[in-house]
């Protein structure tokens, strides 16, 4: 449920072969290291198993992933398009538009890989490694995000109202996704992903 910071846009033009290759890799070198962490645990799991369980070597899993945080953390989706984002109705609220992009993107993750997304806010939850990557990526999405929301709202990127909206959400999508795994994940996921944006649209109202 953890948004993701990689920067892969679902409105893009159908990947080539070698970007299908590349793909194919990455997914992969994911799923060995979601495969190892379920048997070993997150600290025992090193770049070297994962490596030879994905069958390429050290230094190609490097060359896609700066770290074994960014493994785990990465998606081939991103949860915010920018096109996507620019493509919703121009007088829509940007809570809203968000709202429905977010929906669209979990319901494709929980129809997919409802366990990858269920372990990755696990390791959300329980490794500081892997929340410390999270929040140092949220901030590089986030002015990502401030570009289109300023455009949608006729501010400028560094106006301190869009940089505070688009870190809240940002930020808020992470703990919702730390709540939900310290919970079992037993929680529907639609449900606390609304719960999060009214929260972030209506405030603590009584």
């Amino acid at each position: 449920m953890a948004a993701t910071a990689h920067p892969h846009s679902a409105a893009r033009a159908a990947p080539g072969l070698r970007e299908r290759k590349k793909i194919k890799t990455r997914l992969a070198i994911r799923r060995a290291t979601y495969r190892l962490i379920a048997e070993r645990g997150y600290e025992a799991t090193t770049i070297e198993q994962i490596a030879q369980a994905a069958e390429v070597s050290p230094s190609t899993v490097f060359r896609y992933f700066p770290s074994k945080e960014d493994i785990v953390l990465t998606d081939e989706a991103d949860p915010l398009p920018e096109a996507a984002l620019r493509a919703r109705p121009a007088d829509e609220p940007p809570i809203e538009s968000l709202r429905a992009l977010l929906h669209q993107a979990l319901s494709a993750m929980s129809a997919e890989a409802p366990e990858e997304m269920a372990q990755r806010s696990r390791l959300l939850a329980e490794v500081p490694a892997v929340r410390a990557r999270m929040t140092e990526s949220a901030s590089q999405a986030a002015r990502r995000l401030a570009m289109v929301i300023a455009e949608r709202t006729g501010r400028d990127p560094e106006d301190l109202r869009v940089r505070v909206f688009t870190s809240a959400v940002l930020s808020a999508l992470q703990e919702t996704a730390v709540y939900w795994a310290e919970r079992g994940c037993r929680d529907d996921p639609a449900a606390l992903l609304d719960q999060t944006l009214d929260t972030l649209e209506q405030g603590l109202t009584p």
